[in-house]
């Protein structure tokens, strides 16, 4: 618990409110949050996870003061991402510290999809850094998965790959309208599920948020260089085609 140091002046009106204040609890430690969102389509790195049809997600964290934190994310999801799975779970654990302005953030995420084969799951740890600069803030980072069965390349080969990404963000609000514009850059470096012998990809967004007391509402445009046929699903459409999506989110 944090040490709390009380001056005379404080303790003197302490006392005289003692019977008030002796029922305020301590602050705390640690802090919970949690929200919900409506979305018009699951996009993972520029591939939509849903058939591009909308999704439920939620999420609940844990964090304290120190840094660490833990939590997890979940979604709907059509079945061709992951085995006939239609949910994805995302459980992390991670350390979150600002340090003369730069705030490093390094983490371990789980993706668990509930469903009939045990083949899909796979670890990933992650980490990034960001900055503010006036009123941008500038933040670059990366995700690694090793080699694991759930990244074996489904329609090319049963061969294992590892897999990484890079990328990078640009965000800021525009004063005075609770409005926040997010650019987003990234790099898919090895074989997906989709990507058939394809190595690398490129996705990008640029979102626009508006935030209005606890809810958040947002669109965004999405697109990646696939050319067209070269990322499908297996009811062949093209799922990584750009496209805009519209969210509803609460927070609590």
């Amino acid at each position: 618990m944090r040490s709390i140091l009380v001056g005379s002046t404080l303790l003197a009106a302490a006392l005289y409110a003692a019977p008030v204040l002796a029922q305020d609890a301590p602050a705390s430690d640690f802090t919970i949050t949690g929200g919900a969102t409506l979305t018009s389509d699951y996009r993972f790195r520029g591939i939509s996870q849903t058939d591009k049809n909308p999704a439920i997600q939620g999420t609940l964290g844990v964090s304290h003061s120190s840094g660490f934190y833990v939590g997890t994310w979940g979604s709907s999801i059509d079945d061709y991402v992951a085995a006939g799975s239609d949910q994805e779970i995302d459980l992390y654990a991670g350390y979150k510290k600002t340090y003369d302005g730069t705030t490093v953030d390094v983490g371990l995420l789980y993706y668990y999809y509930p469903g009939p084969s045990g083949n899909t799951d796979f670890f990933e740890p992650y980490a990034n850094v960001s900055r503010t600069f006036g009123p941008v803030t500038a933040k670059a980072g990366l995700n690694y998965s090793w080699k694991q069965h759930a990244l074996s390349c489904g329609l090319c080969s049963s061969a294992r790959e590892d897999n990484l990404y890079t990328y990078a963000e640009l965000s800021g609000g525009i004063p005075g309208t609770g409005v926040s514009l997010t650019g987003h850059l990234g790099e898919n470096w090895g074989r997906s599920y989709l990507t058939a012998g394809l190595k690398n990809y490129t996705d990008w967004s640029l979102t626009a948020a508006y935030t209005w007391k606890n809810l958040t509402f947002s669109v965004a445009y999405v697109d990646t260089d696939f050319k067209k046929g070269e990322a499908v699903d297996f009811s062949g459409k093209n799922v990584a085609k750009g496209g805009v999506v519209a969210a509803i989110g609460v927070a609590f």
